[in-house]
């Protein structure tokens, strides 16, 4: 066992200098190609694979070798450009996106190195003002990207710049108080996450695009979408209510805390949203209809006609308004058919309550013609007890095909 062991680290050893050597003649290659301004992407890929190696990830000079092979890169396409050549204009914004992240990650490096004490750090100051002037292609490469539906790009360069405000080498810039434009770039990340059905992008800078107010309604449709395809209902319910709060003429916002509410039978929480919904847009027909449709579920019968007619007197080609008045009427007489017995008064009520039912379950059929499952059974019975020989005839024949 002894003499295995020995051959192990003897064999080592005599491996460590000639991995040393071609790791020194890597490093050495991707430089002079770099100074020499060839094989740029070769170098970058080459300085990068060595940086995967933890024995390496403190080496400044790989880092610094890789920087200068992708700021090359990029400086050869800007240059192109002010040439008025042909350019590449994807791989100019994606240079300098990469140009970032490794001038970030060498500020880490040697922040370390250096115990933590800024003043006796080499590169920082120099670096930070480099990249500030380039800030900008982060913002306009998110938006070409954008342009060309190239969502994970797009993504990528925003919220790069908006990382930027946290990122130690840039403290001097106080982006997070000074840059108006972060909020925007949040509020495409949002966009971005969720046009690629990714909730953990959609929501990763979320809060930071609720400071950009122009585009706060599609930033808080974003997110709701995104909690109920999580199935997250309290958050889901959370985002709407704010903002419903702020838009309380969204339909959007209103039709889903509604559906929310309604199907959670907490009715006096839904009347007021109808209410606050009606006084924000005294025109809705949406809130009103909505609020009819609570009433006919508290039996409030009565109030549910007079809300119908209002919305009828706006838009008399509702359909579904007509169904709830309709169905308003019907509903007291299938009650009293159950509970009262027999007599004069019974009949006599039946067929107030039918007749008043009749005008608008027929409007509704003829709205909404397709709709058989919601207005056969209530017609088939206003026919039968209002004597309608011929329109029952018609309609019994309609319910047995």
């Amino acid at each position: 066992m002894f003499r295995k062991f020995l051959f192990m680290v003897l064999a080592l050893s005599l491996c460590l200098p000639t991995m040393c050597y071609a790791q020194k003649k890597e490093i050495s290659k991707a430089k002079d190609n770099v100074k020499a301004g060839k094989s740029l992407e070769e170098a970058e890929t080459s300085m990068r694979k060595l940086l995967t190696d933890s024995a390496n990830k403190d080496n400044e000079k790989i880092w610094l070798i890789l920087f200068d092979a992708v700021r090359k890169q990029y400086e050869a396409v800007n240059e192109q450009m002010y040439l008025k050549q042909k350019a590449d204009t994807s791989k100019l914004f994606l240079t300098a996106y990469r140009m970032f992240g490794v001038l970030e990650g060498l500020d880490s490096v040697e922040w370390n190195l250096k115990g933590v004490q800024p003043a006796k750090m080499k590169y920082r100051k120099r670096h930070a003002e480099y990249l500030n002037q380039l800030r900008g292609n982060l913002y306009n490469g998110g938006l070409f990207f954008v342009g060309k539906n190239d969502y994970k790009n797009a993504y990528s360069l925003f919220a790069a710049y908006i990382d930027c405000a946290k990122q130690p080498i840039f403290a001097a810039y106080d982006y997070k108080n000074n840059d108006k434009r972060i909020g925007t770039a949040a509020f495409y990340t949002v966009y971005c996450g969720y046009k690629q059905n990714d909730a953990e992008r959609t929501l990763a800078y979320a809060d930071v695009a609720q400071q950009d107010t122009i585009r706060l309604i599609m930033t808080y449709q974003y997110m709701a979408e995104t909690y109920r395809q999580k199935a997250d209902t309290t958050k889901f319910v959370e985002v709407l209510e704010s903002g419903f709060a702020r838009y309380p003429q969204s339909k959007y916002f209103f039709s889903h805390l509604f559906d929310h509410y309604y199907k959670q039978s907490k009715y006096d929480v839904a009347i007021a949203l109808c209410d606050g919904a009606i006084e924000a847009d005294t025109s809705s027909v949406v809130a009103l209809f909505a609020k009819s449709t609570v009433l006919l579920a508290q039996q409030k019968y009565d109030d549910c006609v007079s809300i119908c007619d209002k919305v009828i007197e706006k838009n008399n080609n509702f359909a579904d308004v007509y169904l709830n008045a309709g169905l308003a009427y019907f509903n007291q007489a299938t009650y009293i058919e159950r509970t009262m017995r027999h007599s004069r008064e019974k009949t006599q009520k039946l067929k107030a309550l039918f007749k008043k039912a009749l005008p608008y379950m027929q409007e509704y059929r003829k709205l909404a013609p397709n709709e058989k499952a919601q207005w056969g059974v209530p017609l088939y019975t206003i026919y039968l007890n209002l004597n309608m020989g011929r329109e029952f005839e018609e309609i019994d024949k309609l319910m047995k095909k």
